[in-house]
């Protein structure tokens, strides 16, 4: 998967409906998109009223490593 610098100053992720109750609030309102943390690229589950995360799946990218530390 290749990804190409963004053109426009916000980035947006398409986002894809689950299905499911959140366990934490209890809406109805799931969703599967890819997130960027410290740990490299991750697909998650997440609530789209409370942000509680309902899995986190790690992409086979791997994670990231700073080219500063190269050097």
């Amino acid at each position: 998967m290749k990804y190409v610098r963004p053109s426009t100053p916000t980035v947006n992720v398409e986002r894809t409906a689950v299905d499911g109750h959140c366990s934490a609030c209890g809406a109805a309102d799931l969703a599967s998109y890819q997130v960027l943390s410290e740990g490299g690229w991750f697909e998650v589950v997440k609530c789209q009223t409370c942000l509680t995360s309902m899995s986190r799946v790690a992409d086979e990218i791997g994670p990231i490593e700073l080219l500063s530390r190269s050097l």
